[in-house]
């Protein structure tokens, strides 16, 4: 190993130490270091950098929510599913909205259900009213909705709840969200308060479409996630398309960036990388040029006047820029190897 990397390499070590001594409340989801936990993410084919990979850590750690921020196609949703896959346990996904309410996002009762019951018990009459009351409000005709599976006292293990692009919520659904993670609780009328068992890992994206409230960011711990480095999106793009030729990946990748360098009114993300080097591949191509960029440009720009503005010329110079920045990338990289002394 270089004398650089063993550096870095004893380095991340203590600090995995530091951090294990972190104290938690309760049963911990997960007792390893925060390499152990990026291995585990890295198996899911998730890639996570050292900083992304300790938040993480301390949201499982010292049980609080996790908020992320950043540019559409960054990979933040898609750090919920892996971290349930590495911990093995339930993805609950609730998908924001703007006139997201309650009713949606956390229980309602089954009317149809209790309306059907309260009609066989009158044909029975079998049940005095308070005995019918307390029939129809049990939890066999409690809808549970997203939130309040993830802190269902019945739950053995704590899950990973995402509360995915909660800027597209209104600010009143923020303010009931703000109560329920400071406590994990909930009061039912007719039931009583249920309580999370253990809390769930709880994680929270915006594509910052409009400003969240600083008292919700406040209960959670903050990670910004920037679109990766051409070395690093490489990696990523391979996790998620072994087949494809590395050429092939590193002409797209390197593409890809010039675009987001560009003035385009929507950038595209690590997953229009994947889907771009997918798709050359599924017509069987195995080197980028003009004529690929301008039969498929459409998987990796989403707007119309992207792709007007990037069709002809300008797609043989974003071409020719790609080629030059994949080149000075690999000479990089060579550059960095040690030579054998």
């Amino acid at each position: 190993m270089p004398v650089a990397d063993s550096a870095e390499a004893e380095c991340s070590t203590a600090v995995d130490l530091l951090y294990s001594a972190v104290p938690f409340r309760g049963h911990a989801i997960f007792l390893g270091t925060i390499a152990d936990l990026r291995h585990r993410l890295a198996d899911q084919h998730y890639l996570a950098d050292r900083g992304l990979a300790v938040s993480l850590f301390l949201a499982l750690r010292l049980k609080r929510p996790l908020f992320l921020e950043g540019e559409a196609g960054v990979g933040k949703t898609a750090l919920a599913g892996a971290a349930a896959a590495a911990l093995g346990t339930d993805l609950i996904r609730l998908q924001c909205y703007e006139g997201l309410d309650v009713g949606h996002a956390l229980y309602e009762w089954d009317y149809a259900r209790q309306l059907l019951e309260l009609r066989l018990l009158e044909a029975t009459r079998t049940l005095s009213r308070e005995s019918a009351r307390r029939e129809l409000y049990s939890e066999a005709f409690l809808i549970k909705r997203p939130l309040l599976q993830a802190i269902d006292p019945l739950r053995t293990r704590p899950a990973v709840l995402l509360i995915d692009e909660i800027d597209r919520a209104d600010e009143e659904f923020e303010g009931f969200l703000l109560e329920l993670l400071a406590e994990f609780q909930i009061t039912i009328p007719e039931l009583g308060t249920l309580r999370a068992a253990e809390p769930p890992l709880v994680v929270l994206t915006s594509n910052r479409t409009r400003e969240v409230h600083d008292a919700l960011k406040r209960r959670c711990l903050y990670q910004w996630i920037e679109y990766p480095s051409f070395d690093s999106e490489v990696a990523i793009v391979r996790e998620h398309a072994p087949d494809a030729p590395a050429h092939l990946t590193e002409q797209v990748t390197a593409v890809v960036q010039e675009l987001r360098a560009a003035d385009l009114y929507k950038k595209p993300g690590v997953s229009e990388t994947i889907d771009w080097v997918n798709a050359l591949v599924a017509l069987d191509r195995d080197t980028l040029d003009a004529e690929a960029i301008e039969e498929t440009l459409g998987v990796v720009l989403k707007a119309k006047e992207d792709l007007e503005s990037l069709r002809g010329p300008r797609a043989m110079e974003l071409l020719d820029r790609a080629i030059a920045r994949s080149a000075n990338a690999g000479v990089k990289r060579r550059a960095d190897v040690p030579s054998p002394r």
